[in-house]
C-alpha cells in the first residue's frame, strides 16, 4: 500500500506538488493521470525516495522508502527506462541490480523470460529500441518480486502485442494482491487496465475514484440525423431537454433517451438516418476534469499553414 499525506514539494518559488493526499490500495490497478507539469513524476520520485518532500510524508507498506532494509523486495519502479549502462548486456544490467540485494541469477533469468527479453538478453542495452528498453525497465522493477509496483508510462514505445501483454500482466499482478500504481497518457488503455483513478492537476488531487464513477460523471447524449432535423428539433423542444446542432442535418440531444426520440420522429413523420446513444469515456471525463489545470497549452489557428 502507498499512503501520501499532505505531500508537498517546492522548487524555489514553484510548488510542484501541493498538499497531496491519497492511498493506493493492494489488489487494484490504480491509474495516475494528469497533464504535463501536473506533478505526477515528482510525486512518484518522492514515493521512491529520489526527491525529498518539502513537507508531508509518503510511505510504502507502512514505511518511508529509505527505511526499508531491502527496498527492491518492497517496491519495484519503472520511472526512467533509459537509466542504464548502455555498454552492458541486458542480462548483466539485471545481474548488477540483483547483486545489490543478493538476488540470485536464476531470478534474473526468470524476469528475462517474463518480459520477453530472452532473445536479446546477451545484447548491449545501447542498441535497444524504446520498446525493448521499456521491457528491460519492467524486468528490473520485478527483480525483487515486490508487493508494490510503480510504473511510469510502461507501454511507451511498445507494439500492440506488447501493450496487450502489459495490460494483462499488471492486472494479473494486482489480482495476486499487489499494489500497482500506473501512469499513462493513453486514456483508452487506462480505461481497459485501471480499476481506480487518481487525477492530479497543478500539483493537487482533483479526482480520486473508481474508473466507473469517473466515467459515469460524463454526460450521455443521443445523436440524431435527419433530412428534416429542424422539424424534429421542434418536436423535441422541452425545458428539460437540450438540443444542440452539430451539423446541417445532425443534432445532439441531452435529456431524452433514444427510444423517446425515435417515437417522436415516428409521430412527426420524420425519417431518421441515424439515432445513436453516445456514452462518456474516460478521455471525456479526464478532459473535463483537467480543462482548467493544463499548464502547457497548444493553440493552433484554423487553416494555419504548416512550415516546411
Amino acid at each position: 500500500m502507498i499512503e501520501a499525506t499532505t505531500l508537498t514539494k517546492r522548487y524555489g518559488a514553484k510548488t510542484a506538488v501541493d498538499g497531496v493526499s491519497f492511498t493506493v490500495r493492494p489488489g487494484l490497478v490504480t491509474g495516475f493521470l494528469g497533464p504535463n507539469g501536473a506533478g505526477k513524476s515528482t510525486t512518484m520520485r518522492m514515493i521512491v525516495g529520489l526527491d525529498r518532500p518539502t513537507s508531508g510524508s509518503v510511505t510504502v507498506n507502512g514505511r518511508r522508502y529509505a527505511e526499508h532494509s531491502s527496498p527492491l523486495h518492497e517496491v519495484g519502479a519503472l520511472l526512467e527506462a533509459k537509466a542504464v549502462h548502455t555498454g552492458r548486456s541486458a542480462r548483466n544490467h539485471l545481474r548488477a541490480i540483483a547483486a545489490t540485494h543478493g538476488i540470485p541469477n536464476r531470478r534474473v533469468d526468470e524476469v528475462i523470460d517474463l518480459t520477453g527479453l530472452h532473445s536479446v538478453a546477451g545484447k548491449r542495452v545501447g542498441g535497444f529500441s524504446l520498446g525493448m528498453g521499456q521491457r528491460l525497465g519492467l524486468a528490473a522493477a520485478l527483480l525483487g518480486d515486490p508487493a508494490t509496483l510503480i510504473l511510469d508510462e510502461p507501454v511507451n514505445g511498445l507494439d500492440p502485442e506488447g501493450v496487450l501483454w502489459v495490460r494483462g500482466f499488471v492486472r494479473a499482478l494486482a489480482a495476486e494482491g499487489r499494489t500497482v500504481l500506473l501512469s499513462s497518457h493513453l486514456m483508452s488503455e487506462m480505461a481497459l487496465t485501471a480499476d481506480h483513478i487518481i487525477v492530479i492537476g497543478k500539483g493537487k488531487v482533483i479526482a480520486d475514484s473508481p474508473v466507473a464513477d469517473i466515467v459515469g460523471s460524463t454526460q450521455t447524449f443521443v445523436r440524431a440525423t435527419s433530412p428534416r432535423i429542424d422539424e424534429l428539433a421542434r418536436w423535441l423542444a422541452h425545458p428539460d431537454v437540450t438540443v444542440t446542432s452539430v451539423a446541417a442535418d445532425t443534432v445532439e440531444v441531452r435529456g431524452l433517451a433514444a427510444e423517446v426520440i425515435g417515437d417522436a420522429a415516428l409521430a412527426a413523420g420524420v425519417a431518421l438516418h441515424e439515432l445513436t446513444t453516445v456514452r462518456g469515456s474516460l478521455e471525456d471525463a479526464y478532459m473535463n476534469l483537467t480543462r482548467d489545470e493544463v499548464e502547457y497549452r497548444t493553440t493552433v489557428a484554423p487553416n494555419a499553414a504548416v512550415a516546411r
